[in-house]
């Protein structure tokens, strides 16, 4: 017996991958801090720590003590389905000022994931612009370089995503 059109019609989209429309959540993103005055000559490149964005905060950085004079500054990201928030501890300082001092968030795709960026200026405190935020395919560049950090210190990026299969 073949399959009526209604049953062949669920069979195939069973079939099909799913299509995340237009949202972070359920993607594999990897968070590396880098610092560089050359990109071929890394200061500093942290471990890269990696998890499936879903409910409740996805990073908990904290000092990795690998470099002699330099470590990570300890920082919380949580992303949300077109969001991405940075918030810091205790401690306070000034990032290092470098060529690119930040984070890379590089989720696993193969398209071009984000299509635009805004910075929510009624969450963040930090001074980062838009031109401190650059995408190259599925990884964001998020340079704060020389920003003061501390408890005060925030940053929200609102995301515009794209209908990128997921990996």
């Amino acid at each position: 017996m073949r399959p009526t059109f209604p049953a062949a019609l669920i069979l195939m989209m069973l079939a099909t991958p799913t299509l995340a429309v237009g949202t972070l959540d359920g993607r594999i993103v990897t968070l590396n801090v880098l610092t560089y005055d050359d990109p071929t000559a890394p200061i500093l490149e942290s471990r890269g720590r990696t998890v499936t964005v879903g409910d409740g905060l996805e990073f908990g950085m904290g000092p990795e003590y690998r470099t002699p004079g330099f470590d990570v500054v300890p920082v919380q990201v949580q992303i949300s389905p077109s969001r991405i928030e940075f918030s810091y501890g205790e401690a306070r300082g000034a990032f290092w000022p470098a060529e690119f001092n930040g984070y890379v968030l590089r989720f696993e795709t193969e398209c071009a994931l984000f299509d635009g960026w805004t910075i929510d200026a009624n969450a963040t405190t930090m001074p980062v612009t838009a031109t401190d935020i650059h995408a190259e395919q599925g990884a964001l560049f998020i340079n704060v370089d020389g920003r003061d950090y501390g408890p005060e210190a925030t940053l929200a990026i609102d995301m515009s995503v794209t209908d990128c299969p997921l990996s």
